[in-house]
């Protein structure tokens, strides 16, 4: 399952989405965003899991363009340090 963090406003969408199915909750996501978006805790899309998963902080949700906008690729830069850390591609962005 996908899960959604972040919002849309009049200047766009600004979302970080996890796939849950890919996710191994390595953590090697925290580790790489230097602005400590994301944490490993139980599923939040699926309550009876007993896996656990990558998911963006309470505190990052409504501020991720902010938050992530050093990141944001402009040109041909690399992908966000996030998706790069993932193996298993199931971190991605909207924007």
């Amino acid at each position: 399952m996908i899960a959604n963090y972040g919002y849309k406003d009049g200047s766009g969408e600004y979302y970080i989405s996890v796939d849950t199915d890919k996710c191994t909750a390595c953590g090697d996501c925290v580790e790489a965003c230097p602005y400590g978006v994301f944490e490993v805790m139980d599923d939040p899309v699926d309550p009876l899991s007993d896996e656990q998963v990558a998911v963006v902080t309470e505190a990052e949700r409504k501020k991720i363009k902010y938050t992530c906008g050093p990141c944001k690729p402009v040109t041909d830069r690399p992908p966000l340090p996030c998706m790069a850390a993932c193996a298993e591609d199931a971190i991605s962005h909207s924007w």
